[in-house]
Parts: C-alpha cells; structure tokens; sequence
C-alpha cells in the first residue's frame, strides 16, 4: 500500500452567516471561536488545512465560494471534512462543498455562550446546524454528527477521533487494489466472490498473478540477493525460536520479498493467495509465516484466495489508523468450558508481533505436512475486534464484533481463545451469513470506527453485534 493511505488529511470548512451585527452573528466573535477550535485540533495533533486561502477571515458565508473550496482541497489531497459552525452558518455553502468533494462530512458547532446582561446572544450555531442537516440531506450529502459541545467535553475528542478513523477506512476501501496468486484451493467454494461486482460496485480492483510469474521472482531473488536473504535469517533466528532448516528460512525470506517485491510494483493494498499444493510446491515450503510476516509490516496476505477477506483485513487495520497490529483467523471452536469464548485459530500464518510476551514465539511445520514454515504461538492478550466483508446475491453487509482474550488450552499453529459478550447470538449471526469462518481481527475496540464508515459505503450495510447498532449509535452521541 501506497503510505500516502495510510495518512488522513481533514478540512476544516469554518462557516458563519453572512451578517455582522453587533452581538449577533458578530464577525469577530465568529473568528475567536474560529481561533478556539484551531488551537484545540493543533493541540490534538490533527493534520488539517484550513480556509485561510479563501478570505481575511478563513471563513466560509457565501454559498457561491463553494466551488472554490472543493477545488483548493482536492488540490491539496483532503479526505474528509470538519465542518464546524462559528455561528449559525451558511447551509448552502456546506451542502455545496460535501457534494462536490464526495468525503466523509462532520457536522459540529461550539456549543453557544449563555446570552449577555442585556439578553444578546451572539451565534445561535446550534440553530444553524438544524438548518444544514436539512440540506445535506436535501443535496444527497451523508454526514456524521457530532453533539454539539464544548472543545473540553470529552465528546468531542471521542467522536473526532472515531471520525477520522472512519474515513481512514473509508479512504483505505475506495479504489483498494487486492492481489490475487493463484487460484482458490478446490474445496473452498466458500470463498468464492463476484470479482466484477466489487470493481462495479464498490472499486475494488482484482490484480492477479501466476503461480508462474511468482516463481520466476522467487528464484531469481533465491540466485540474487543472498546477502539480503541472509541477513533476514539471521533476524528470523534472533526474533524466533526455530529449529527448521536455513534452507527452508532462506525460502522463507525469497518467497517474502517476491511477493513484497509485486505488491509494490502494483500499488497493492493486501493480497489473496494460493496457499496448498502449487504454491508449497513451487517455493519448497509452507507459505504461512512468511503471509504473516507480510501482514505485520501493514500488507495484510490472507491465505486460501480469499479476497472479501483481504478486504475485511485491510478494512480492520484502517480502522486503528494503521497503528495495531492485527491477524487473520479460522472462527474453529468452542471454548471447552466458557461458553461465550471461542478458538481464533489458523495453520500458522499470525504474525510475529501479535505473539504473547509470555514465551519466545516459534517457527516450525505445519499441522498436515509437517513442512516448514510456520508460526506457532499463542497471541498477545487483550481486546479485539473481528470483522468480516462479504455478500450474497447482491446483498453485503460488515459484521463487526468485540471482544477479550480469555485463557484455553494450547494447540498447534497460531491461536488464541477470546469471549464475546453472547457468543450464540454471534455464532448464529455468522451462519445465517453471509459470513464464512475467517475473518480479520485487530488488537482494538473498532466497532464504532467501522460502523460509522459503512455510512459513507454505498451498498455496504453495517451488521454489528456485541455491541449492537443501538450501543454504538448511543456512543457516538
């Protein structure tokens, strides 16, 4: 993935009306509380522009300024917008702007000063958010709302936070590119997916590669680069306990920088691929730890060609604006005895930093070959979220749900067992679909982040479930 999406620039479209009375709807007054909420997004360290281009004031009273905004932020590559009310605004202006840019909106205002000894009051911008709500809708626009406040209630950190991690995965998801090597092992037809419905519907690009092609990489890589190759095994070495061969960690290390090698050259934001027969044939090994090793650098690689995965895995990590780590598990069975706690299991293709710190995390064989290489380790305790992008006759929708690392009994691969608050009502959720048995989890609470993007995802709906669409409106409140 391009690093440039995996940053967020906002723009902040400051609104008044245009009047200047003494007290109300004063222009002065509307630049001290533009100036207030400037201090307040620099001293949260928020990378945003401004209108300051526009006019003396930076602030937007003229619905015919509209084009002239939109036009200065896509020069300068903005991906989402902050529309606060300084008073009660100009709701053309605002409407004007969110359709043309097409990003994800925050409507807001500083919440009104009581009025003066003489009964004056100055802004009014509550008033005036009512006003462009309707517009917005009138034009088409969807938007977030953020309670109207004071820059220090805790609400208005929360939910700009959540904001702008939405529109990371907003941002991440339109235009993704999915590489795809190989075909889909034959008995999963699970993972099958409308690969002309996702470029149609939602932008998302299929580049595929040969079996062939990525081999040709992978030994020219194996001939060329041994230097690099080895220096890499010796990190594997350090950072692992292993007892699998140095030939077998040189693959490894090839296999990792042919496909690290394609994925840049192809602007690629994840990868599906082969991971059975041909490909263990073609490299001479198992392909699990090397995925994982590609997924805890921030290009998630999901096993078995399943492509709604990669997208649910580049969805998850978006969602933490990049910044925890993340896995990408089987849903495999029931905790022996928690009935709310379930196995997130897979062969051995969790990343390395997603081991606990409990015990050195290990390279060694697989659970049906017996053939190098994979991770085996239990992963890190803590909070997740698991995720899961799919669809059936036309229809898809983003399951998200939350939970906590709970103790359970070892097991080969990579694993960990987590308790969700019901896991039946989870467990029929995912049957009746149009979920499968993987999904992409993250060390994070990103329910909310997820659910607020689906509103800027057009055919997309939200499907959460521990907490459920009512607990995370009532948090975004």
């Amino acid at each position: 993935m391009n690093d440039s999406k995996k940053k967020l620039l906002l723009g902040v479209v400051y609104t008044r009306r245009n009047l200047d009375g003494p007290v109300f709807c004063n222009h002065g007054i509307a630049q001290q509380k533009k100036n207030l909420i400037e201090a307040r997004l620099k001293e949260l360290n928020i990378e945003f522009v401004n209108l300051d281009f526009l006019n003396e004031e930076g602030i937007i009273f003229d619905g015919l300024d509209a084009h002239k905004v939109a036009r200065h932020f896509t020069e300068k590559g903005v991906d989402a917008l902050f529309c606060p009310h300084v008073n009660f605004g100009t709701e053309d202006a605002i409407a004007k702007i969110g359709k043309l840019m097409q990003k994800p909106l925050l409507l807001w205002a500083l919440r009104d000063d009581a009025p003066d000894a003489e009964g004056n009051r100055a802004t009014d911008s509550q008033c005036g958010l009512f006003a462009t709500s309707k517009v917005l809708q009138q034009f088409g626009v969807p938007f977030s709302y953020m309670t109207n406040c004071t820059l220090s209630d805790p609400t208005f950190e929360r939910v700009l936070s959540n904001f702008l991690a939405a529109s990371q995965v907003v941002k991440s998801f339109r235009g993704m590119r999915v590489g795809q090597i190989g075909t889909r092992p034959d008995p999963f037809w699970s993972v099958k997916c409308n690969e002309l419905q996702l470029l149609e519907r939602f932008g998302i690009e299929v580049v595929p590669q040969t079996m062939i092609d990525l081999q040709n990489c992978f030994e020219d890589i194996l001939k060329t680069e041994q230097s690099a190759l080895e220096k890499e095994v010796a990190r594997f070495q350090s950072e692992f306990k292993t007892s699998v061969s140095v030939d077998a960690l040189t693959r490894t290390s090839a296999l990792k920088r042919a496909i690290r090698k394609w994925a840049d050259e192809m602007e690629l934001d994840a990868v599906a691929s082969s991971c059975w027969g041909p490909m263990r044939q073609m490299a001479g090994i198992a392909s699990c730890f090397t995925f994982g090793e590609l997924t805890g650098e921030n290009l998630p690689v999901c096993c078995e060609t399943d492509i709604n995965g990669a997208i649910s895995s580049v969805m998850s990590r978006a969602a933490t604006r990049w910044q925890k780590p993340g896995f990408f598990p089987d849903i495999t069975m029931r905790h022996p005895t928690n009935d709310n706690a379930e196995l997130l299991w897979h062969c051995g293709v969790f990343p390395g930093n997603t081991a606990t710190k409990e015990c050195k995390p290990e390279i060694g064989c697989n659970f049906d070959e017996d053939r190098p290489t994979v991770s085996n380790f239990k992963v890190e305790s803590g909070d997740i979220t698991i995720c899961r992008f799919d669809g059936i006759q036309d229809n898809y929708q983003l399951l998200m749900a939350q939970g906590k690392s709970v103790d359970g009994p070892m097991t080969k691969g990579s694993y960990g067992w987590f308790e969700f608050e019901n896991w039946p009502q989870l467990e029929h959720k995912l049957i009746y679909g149009p979920y499968i048995h993987h999904c992409a989890a993250v060390y994070a609470k990103v329910s909310p982040v997820l659910f607020e993007a689906c509103r800027y995802i057009p055919g997309l709906q939200a499907d959460p479930i521990s907490p459920g669409s009512q607990a995370l409106e009532a948090f975004l409140i």
